[in-house]
């Protein structure tokens, strides 16, 4: 493939994964950059390492600031604590992932994917009482650091940002409103938390060309801030739904790949 077919094949990819990220809060690139990479005829391994490499520019900017536009918070502890948890995680599993093949991590990424879904099914409907402040934004700093553990070990492991984990585990683990969660998640794209484990990847060589990857951010970019207009104009129900649809979509499709 040329140069300018690899840009161009990687800014569809990115507007695609940007289009996903902005609408359901979850980082750009991660699982869709992933699974269109992998469509081009890319290996696991380079899958990931191109989906972590391309969330270290700050893609989600754009994002970000559309759900504050809205009045959605994120408060600076929430940050720090899942942050700190996302370094601890985010170093184990990238090193994890080096040490097994692709089928021990497609399964895994099944596993996963069937265990957000059953945490968002099994979430009740409730009225959100805003978009927090106040005694809201007051959450205990362990299961903050928990959500980041568990994030960026998916992001190492996974290579898929860690932006389900922190949108799940906020929304159906500390009943977040869904709007604020996916604002959270979104700003773990601003800040390069995956630098550890995109390094790793990085070292080792698996990752798609310059080409592509400048595409894919330039995709990204677009996509983001396109995903995140579009999430504020619908309905917390709506936008779960659109989740665990989509997250099962993807469990099916890498459950196909690991039986072949």
């Amino acid at each position: 493939m040329s140069g300018i077919h690899e840009l161009l094949a990687g800014a569809g990819v990115g507007l695609v994964g940007g289009l996903t990220s902005g609408f359901m809060g979850t980082s750009p690139g991660g699982g869709l950059v992933i699974f269109s990479v992998l469509l081009l005829g890319a290996e696991q391994h380079v899958a990931q390492g191109t989906s972590l490499i391309t969330q270290i520019p700050p893609t989600g900017l754009a994002g970000v600031r559309r759900y504050r536009e809205h009045g959605n918070r994120s408060p600076l502890l929430w940050i720090l604590w899942i942050g700190l948890g996302f370094l601890i995680g985010g170093a184990g599993g990238g090193y994890a992932a080096a040490a097994v093949t692709d089928a021990v991590l497609q399964w895994t990424y099944v596993v996963y994917l069937v265990a957000l879904i059953a945490l968002l099914v099994l979430r009740r409907d409730r009225k959100d009482s805003g978009s927090g402040g106040g005694d809201q934004d007051r959450r205990p700093w362990f299961p903050l650091l928990l959500i980041g553990v568990l994030a960026g070990f998916s992001s190492g492991f996974m290579g898929i940002g860690g932006g389900l984990a922190i949108t799940v585990g906020l929304a159906a683990g500390l009943r977040v409103p869904q709007h604020q969660a996916q604002l959270v998640s979104l700003v773990f794209s601003v800040i390069p938390t995956n630098i550890p484990a995109a390094w790793i990847y990085w070292s080792k060589g698996l990752m798609v060309g310059w080409p592509a990857i400048l595409g894919i951010v330039a995709g990204l970019w677009v996509g983001t801030d396109l995903g995140a207009r579009a999430a504020n104009g619908v309905s917390k129900a709506v936008l779960r739904r659109t989740m665990i649809g989509l997250v099962a979509l993807m469990a099916i499709y890498m459950s196909y790949k690991a039986l072949g």
